[in-house]
């Protein structure tokens, strides 16, 4: 029982802290700069202010309404899932990774459907409010996901000699993204790269386990 608690407190402490820090950091954004304004940090490193209707690292897949829904039917079904190997006892760094991810889908969803209302518009010459007396920029689950980490570690011309893309701009990582899609991302890989044989052993025994609840009853 101790054992239990202890697993499951360090997820709780997982999902507050990276939710806490994630909106943290988009409403400083929000409410501090202009749209597309440009902070340098290093050569490789900008904080570049910029939102998106879509999915993580600014990609526009379906309509708004849909991939609101979406995301909220999923940290539905992963929150269920937490809770699951949290019970069963699974690994302090499995349950960690999927907190992780829970909480990164989590944080975009706060997004969409919180910011049209809270914030108005950002644009090149305002700079956003919180709770502006004329309203949102929107209505509620059509809010817009705040990026700001820019990562260009490469920013150069393809060699002229190079058939197709000779002599056009390149650059090495440019999605934008935020701290949550970081939280996703690095719990995706965590899985994959230690989890993978473990996360095909849960999948069974929760299997098992909900035939033998279907059985019982």
């Amino acid at each position: 029982m101790k054992k239990l608690f202890t697993k499951g407190r360090i997820a709780l402490l997982v999902i507050f802290s990276v939710l806490i820090i994630d909106q943290v950091i988009k409403i400083w954004i929000k409410t501090h700069m202009y749209w597309h304004e440009s902070i340098r940090v290093t050569d490789w490193f900008y904080i570049y202010f910029t939102e998106n209707n879509g999915m993580a690292f600014g990609m526009e897949i379906f309509g708004k309404l849909f991939l609101t829904t979406f995301r909220i039917v999923a940290v539905a079904l992963i929150g269920w899932y937490l809770y699951k190997i949290i019970k069963k006892g699974f690994k302090t760094g499995y349950i960690v990774c999927v907190a992780l991810i829970l909480t990164g889908a989590l944080g975009n969803i706060i997004d969409s459907v919180f910011y049209g209302v809270i914030f108005n518009e950002s644009t090149h010459s305002q700079i956003a409010s919180f709770m502006p007396e004329g309203g949102g920029y929107s209505t509620w689950f059509y809010g817009k996901v705040v990026d700001m980490f820019y990562f260009p570690i490469i920013d150069t011309n393809w060699p002229a000699w190079m058939p197709f893309v000779g002599g056009e701009h390149f650059i090495f990582f440019s999605p934008i993204f935020n701290f949550a899609d970081a939280a996703i991302s690095c719990g995706i890989i965590a899985l994959l790269l230690f989890y993978s044989k473990y996360l095909n052993e849960s999948y069974h025994s929760l299997d098992k386990e909900e035939k033998k609840s279907v059985n019982h009853e």
